[in-house]
């Protein structure tokens, strides 16, 4: 019983962590990998539930699917950067 307490509060905290990053975070890169850290954890919510099917429609649907949607629009619609940009850096 403690086990699954704490379980639980460990991966609630990843939850929150994680989803408040996505928010927080200001390169859209790390928005999507943090995206991808909160679906998985809600997905370990679910296993701790019993409802293992819902787990894994979670991972196949959600995280296989719309975080990698999400990285390919954001590989495909990020601009180089010139000459001047990347020296002002």
């Amino acid at each position: 019983m403690v086990y699954e307490l704490l379980t639980f509060g460990l991966f609630a905290l990843v939850t929150i962590a994680s989803s408040l990053g996505v928010v927080l975070a200001q390169d859209v890169w790390h928005s999507a990998l943090l995206l991808g850290v909160a679906l998985l954890s809600v997905a370990v919510h679910y296993v701790m539930l019993q409802a293992e099917f819902l787990a894994a429609m979670q991972i196949l649907v959600y995280v296989g699917g719309v975080l990698i949607l999400i990285t390919f629009a954001v590989m495909l619609t990020r601009q180089a950067k010139t000459e001047e940009e990347v020296s002002n850096v």
